[in-house]
């Protein structure tokens, strides 16, 4: 193999590049992993930390959660302002200095929840100034996962772009690994039980542990923009510019050029985003809530210990999904991973029925660990594609801008609202209701898989290009 690496479908003219495909794996993977950690950090604090730090206003449990979680949801609206914010200058100036700049909103974002004072010391300015600084997480993410996956995708070989673009999913497991596990280590550390001491606010985790992984996150932050600074403009990108095709307005451009993909790539992403969410934020809500509050009461470091184990099976899954999506094609990959996915959601109601689970110290801990690990199976199967399929939908010119939309409008509609909708559909009507939920989210991706082309071998120069003879 060549030490550099060039357009996925190369052309005589295509500039090339002398970006190694090493540097162009790690830039993705890191980036990702980065932007991910930061993101399931607050996930795991929304469930144990924040209802009682930032939303102690209220005196009922569940709605401090509900409250929490809406906080949690502030971040998936402003991922499609994100997209659009970054997509605008992916487009017009590059996929590189693009990357950057949504790495710095999002870490430093996440660095500055770390020091935010609690509402016990300056009242409704607290969730206040989370909220704000959420939002800002958002929009870096809305920006991230499009640009590293036209950074691997553009970069790829040919027949191997599934492959090569789902380095950057990669890092969503890794991310959560990171995440997860040092929560794991802190809680072990000082002792904190959430079944005991998640309302005690002298607590040495609530009182100063849990700042802690957003503080370090900055590190990450550093070791990432070094990464990306020594990357050059993709190829692909490097054409348009030679070839004058970029647009004055990307969005009007995506838009007018390519709606209907968009509306398309967004639903296509909904189902992957409610088992994820459910998998990852309202289980966790779920797992270690009290029984009289209507969980399973199992203590929060075990329930963190199950969802790692869960997530070796999500990033197992990554790469099979890629490797399948470049052997049969992302259609068919995706149309039978929704299908399985709709079928798990009506196991909902056997898995995670108190009854035959158990509750506390009775749980049992392998079938829910069971349970977990074939919905993050799946999730690697949805996940891992994803960032081949949806980009392929789009023309170069507007690609960071459309893709981004698609996918972070998908996070609006199948994951802002999901913890919340999650844990007052198990409140009214069980866990079957929950399940329910998804299969039907399930179904209507299945629906617009059906209504999408294959992209498989298609020209990544050429997609869309008969739709855009016009500059916006």
């Amino acid at each position: 193999m060549s030490s550099t690496v060039t357009t996925t479908d190369q052309v005589a003219e295509a500039p090339v590049s002398k970006t190694t495909r090493g540097q162009v794996i790690i830039a993705s993977l890191v980036g990702t992993t980065i932007e991910f950690y930061d993101f399931y950090i607050y996930a795991t604090a929304a469930v144990a930390v924040f209802p009682a730090l930032f939303f102690a206003n209220t005196q009922d449990p569940t709605t401090a959660l509900l409250t929490s979680f809406a906080t949690f949801g502030v971040a998936f609206v402003a991922r499609p302002v994100g997209s659009i914010i970054f997509g605008h200058f992916g487009d017009k100036i590059g996929r590189k200095a693009t990357l950057v700049g949504a790495l710095l909103t999002m870490g430093l974002a996440t660095f500055f929840i770390g020091l935010l004072p609690t509402y016990q010391q300056i009242g409704i300015w607290a969730p206040a100034m989370l909220t704000i600084l959420r939002f800002c997480q958002g929009l870096g993410l809305g920006g991230e996962w499009s640009g590293a996956a036209l950074l691997a995708s553009e970069y790829s070989e040919p027949g191997k772009r599934a492959r090569a673009a789902m380095w950057p999913q990669l890092g969503a497991p890794i991310g959560f690994i990171l995440a997860n596990g040092f929560m794991l280590i802190l809680t072990a550390l000082m002792g904190f039980d959430s079944t005991r001491d998640k309302g005690n606010l002298d607590s040495a985790f609530l009182v100063w542990g849990w700042r802690i992984p957003f503080l370090c996150s900055i590190v990450m932050v550093a070791v990432g923009l070094y990464v990306r600074f020594k990357l050059e403009e993709t190829p692909v990108f490097q054409k348009v510019i030679k070839e004058d095709k970029k647009v004055k307005t990307p969005l009007v451009a995506a838009v007018r050029t390519a709606w209907w993909p968009i509306i398309q790539g967004t639903f296509i992403m909904v189902a992957c985003y409610v088992l994820f969410y459910l998998m990852t934020a309202w289980i966790l809500s779920y797992g270690i809530a009290k029984p009289e509050k209507g969980g399973l009461g199992i203590s929060y470091s075990t329930f963190l210990i199950i969802q790692l184990i869960s997530i070796v099976f999500f990033a197992v899954a990554i790469p099979l999904s890629g490797y399948y999506a470049d052997k049969y094609g992302r259609r068919k990959q995706q149309l039978w991973t929704t299908i399985a996915i709709a079928i798990f959601g009506l196991s909902f109601v056997y898995f995670l029925n108190p009854e035959r689970l158990g509750t506390g110290a009775g749980a049992n801990t392998v079938l829910i660990t069971v349970f977990l690990s074939v919905g993050m199976l799946l999730m690697g199967f949805s996940f891992g594609s994803m960032s081949a399929y949806l980009p392929e939908l789009y023309p170069t010119n507007v690609r960071y801008t459309a893709s981004g939309l698609a996918y972070n409008i998908a996070s609006i509609l199948g994951a802002s609202l999901t913890p919340f909708v999650a844990v007052a559909l198990n409140s009214a009507y069980g866990t079957g209701a929950v399940g329910l939920y998804l299969a039907i989210a399930a179904i209507l991706s299945i629906i617009f898989i059906l209504l999408t082309h294959e992209t498989k071998d298609i020209d990544m120069d050429a997609v869309g290009e008969e739709k855009e003879e016009a500059k916006a």
